[in-house]
């Protein structure tokens, strides 16, 4: 074990704190003054400055399409997107106010933007993690109200109730946030070179408040949420589950019920049939033609597809829980560690503490692709979006030309969509979304999951 004695104490020590650190004694101060180890390979920053960047481009380039799509195509603005659409603006203030403020000052060792940034950037960086898990959980919420009771839903589920309870969570976000701005202030520490550096941290006036603070972060913005996430997908699951087995149930009765009639070869029950298509050829010479008929098989792949839809439902739900809890439980964790065992939690700063926060900003990264771009109804509205731009951009160009004719038609066919226009920011059922369940799913929440 390394002494120290207490000339030497005198002479490397700033103060009679940093002799009290040395004593082990008043442990609450001394990662504050202390800097981190050095890194003891340069590879280390290099992968972090990577790994730092790749996540906040395709973070704000992801998030900023995503929001640019649902500002310019209005029919593309029912209630989940809605949700999405704050989802996106809050993940997109993580991906600007945590990621740089982050990987800088830890690159630097010294955070040199000033007090006011410190505080204001603290406060952002609450208030973004705070308004996308919120979102989160009322995505969810919104999603079992509309799969698992979609008559009930129907009645409150609008666009103005959306845009009610967006506004509730961010006002309730800036809120619980307001301690951020208050407690964060610039710590002072001595480099090994016995030059002084800075860090933005949180001050708190005792140990009891800081540790009651994790506790609730902890509760607020991970347990609870993780809870009620698991649920509400576990249930639309289930849910989803039970269709699976009625229509494959339905389906296998209803070969049974064929082949005892005899209508169809056991064999052959697999929902395809034989159809005649006639075929127009033309003999040589003479010009004459002939039709022929040919014999083809054709599959009725509508109950198949809508399994294979629920079947991808339910794996993107479960990917959906998995990554939450694989990207915010290491910080959440480990801020409760440092709370109430900040000596023994003092070994993960650096490299270590530095890609555990990657990893809960990878959060802003992996949501517009599991929420949006796996939806092909957002691919599809996205695809309409930018055909809308390069109409407006073709026409434009052609003036009054009849390309130009043509390209503003185009665009008043994108523009006027479907003849039964969305009410209530869902799209009215069709024929061909009534038959995906059983269980009377409104037709516009299942197409949002697919």
């Amino acid at each position: 074990m390394e002494t120290f004695t207490l000339h030497e104490m005198l002479i490397n020590s700033t103060d009679l704190n940093q002799i009290l650190c040395n004593f082990g004694i008043n442990i609450s101060e001394c990662e504050s003054e202390q800097e981190p180890s050095p890194e003891t390979k340069d590879i280390n920053q290099t992968v972090r400055i990577i790994l730092y960047s790749l996540i906040f481009l395709l973070s704000v380039l992801g998030n900023s399409l995503i929001i640019g799509v649902l500002v310019r195509n209005r029919r593309m603005r029912t209630v989940t997107n809605l949700f999405l659409l704050s989802l996106s603006i809050s993940d997109l203030m993580v991906s600007l106010f945590c990621i740089p403020f982050t990987l800088i000052p830890n690159l630097m060792r010294d955070f040199i933007f000033g007090t006011g940034i410190c505080k204001l950037v603290m406060y952002f960086m609450g208030v973004s993690v705070c308004v996308s898990t919120f979102n989160l959980v009322a995505i969810s919420l919104e999603r079992y109200s509309a799969i698992c009771n979609p008559l009930t839903s129907r009645t409150w589920q609008t666009k103005s109730h959306a845009a009610k309870v967006i506004t509730a969570t961010w006002v309730v976000s800036f809120i619980l946030m307001l301690p951020y701005p208050i407690s964060s202030n610039l710590k002072p520490f001595t480099r090994y070179n016995n030059s002084t550096g800075y860090m933005c941290r949180l001050v708190w006036p005792n140990d009891v408040i800081q540790q009651s603070w994790y506790v609730c972060l902890l509760l607020m913005l991970f347990l609870i949420p993780g809870i009620i996430m698991m649920t509400a997908y576990g249930v639309i699951c289930v849910e989803l589950y039970r269709g699976i087995s009625f229509e494959l149930s339905s389906r296998k009765s209803i070969r049974e019920r064929q082949s005892s009639t005899g209508s169809i070869k056991p064999g052959d029950s697999d929902g395809c049939y034989m159809q005649q298509s006639k075929r127009k050829s033309i003999t040589g010479g003479g010009g004459s033609s002939s039709i022929k008929p040919k014999a083809e098989r054709v599959c009725s792949s509508s109950s198949t597809a809508n399994l294979m839809a629920k079947k991808r439902v339910i794996r993107m739900l479960l990917v959906i829980v998995f990554l939450f809890f694989l990207c915010w439980t290491p910080v959440f964790v480990v801020n409760a560690w440092q709370a109430f065992d900040r000596r023994s939690a003092y070994r993960l700063t650096g490299a270590p503490i530095s890609y555990i926060h990657l990893l809960s900003y990878t959060s802003a990264c992996v949501n517009p692709i599991i929420y949006c771009f796996m939806n092909k109804r957002f691919r599809q509205g996205m695809l309409a979006t930018f055909t809308c731009c390069s109409c407006l951009r073709s026409s434009g160009g052609l003036g009054r030309s009849a390309g130009s004719g043509t390209a503003k038609g185009e665009l008043g066919r994108l523009r006027a969509g479907p003849k039964n226009p969305e009410q209530n920011g869902h799209t009215p059922p069709s024929v061909a979304s009534t038959r995906f369940t059983y269980t009377g799913i409104r037709p516009s929440a299942w197409s949002e999951l697919t």
